[in-house]
């Protein structure tokens, strides 16, 4: 075992982790969103995404408009929700004008009011919104969903990615 090469080693995975980690955040900070990149896990906004389907999103917009598709989060779920606004309204404050947003998945009955935290009936843009969506990658976060689903495939993975940097010679 040389130290060297295995310090090497250790040091090119600390490099492309932080790496990766600066993109994200650099992405973060574009987009003017703590997640400005989200994969569908649900099927309630068929037919316009899939499962599986990579999100990318944009938040520095002041305003949604009826039909917008929004990501949005409630603090009781760390899961992000898409589906497109229904309805908006301008809620009037002695210190300011907000935006409030009602939403529903292309493929649901219903709107999302149950969905909504804290009894709420709107969601609000500045608290609530993720990003709209820009654009979309079809059925290429599906590989993220069945790691996350099976915990096999977790495993697996991270057996493959030990025996890989393993067996690696430079």
């Amino acid at each position: 075992m040389n130290l060297r090469l295995e310090l090497t080693r250790f040091l090119n995975v600390c490099f492309i982790l932080s790496s990766t980690f600066m993109v994200w955040k650099g992405l973060s900070v574009v987009t003017d969103s703590h997640s400005p990149i989200v994969v569908v896990i649900s099927g309630s906004m068929e037919p316009a995404f899939q499962r599986g389907d990579v999100l990318f999103l944009w938040n520095r917009n002041e305003l949604n408009k009826v039909g917008d598709i929004v990501v949005y989060e409630q603090n009781s779920k760390s899961i992000p929700i898409v589906h497109r606004v229904l309805r908006e309204h301008h809620s009037q404050s002695s210190s300011n004008s907000k935006q409030l947003l009602l939403t529903k998945g292309d493929n649901n009955a219903g709107n999302d009011i149950s969905l909504y935290a804290d009894r709420n009936i709107y969601l609000d843009k500045q608290n609530d919104i993720v990003g709209t969506v820009k654009g979309y990658l079809p059925k290429v976060g599906y590989i993220t969903i069945w790691i996350s689903e099976n915990q096999y495939a977790k495993y697996g993975l991270m057996g493959l990615i030990a025996l890989s940097s393993l067996f690696s010679t430079e």
